[in-house]
């Protein structure tokens, strides 16, 4: 096989200088393989998920114990203390019916019967094009920050005081209600 003038197959923005043109189209092809299509305006963001604890206390489960692993009912086979839930990482496990998941995401779908890009979107943890992804405020005083806090923490708690009681808000309170956390913590994060 004779030498092939240098040919430059271009990837991405990464481009590939080869002498030999069989090797450059085995080279391109390559990366192409490695390369996982990531859609650039929808993503999962992992560290969004709520507080484990938190989450199955929202949603009416009643966990006793300490510890790690907390025990609660399984609504999947209707068990009232057979249920297990890492505080930690979210996994759950029904030692009775065996139901299991590995994180809040995970029982969200189940529970709810939903895909993982809904149950992410339902969470606040899915960022896409049709998603407001939630701004740091640039420049506020502590003062007008404090103040932001507790308007959003206020209209928390009357979502979580009304779920606590059973009363689940439709759809629209729960996304602002979703905002109102995603609000807090950015002002959290800003103050550190």
């Amino acid at each position: 096989m004779s030498e092939a003038p240098a040919v430059a197959a271009a990837q991405g923005s990464k481009t590939f200088i080869k002498a030999d043109a069989m090797d450059s189209l085995r080279h391109s092809a390559t990366a192409q393989a490695r390369q996982i299509p990531t859609p650039p305006d929808s993503a999962f963001d992992r560290s969004r998920l709520p507080d484990p604890i938190s989450y199955f206390e929202n949603q009416g489960f009643a966990l006793t114990g300490r510890g790690k692993w907390r025990t609660t009912r399984c609504d999947f086979h209707g068990g009232s203390d057979s249920m297990r839930v890492n505080s930690h990482s979210g996994g759950w496990c029904c030692m009775a019916c065996g139901a299991k998941g590995g994180d809040v995401l995970a029982f969200h779908m189940q529970h709810l019967g939903l895909d993982f890009v809904q149950a992410a979107r339902d969470l606040g943890c899915w960022t896409g094009a049709n998603v407001q992804r939630p701004r740091a405020p640039a420049g506020l005083s502590a003062a007008d920050a404090l103040e932001l806090a507790a308007f959003e923490l206020q209209l928390a708690m009357i979502v979580l005081s009304d779920a606590r009681r059973g009363v689940l808000p439709p759809d629209p309170d729960w996304q602002r209600f979703l905002q109102a956390a995603g609000r807090v913590q950015m002002l959290a994060q800003g103050a550190q």
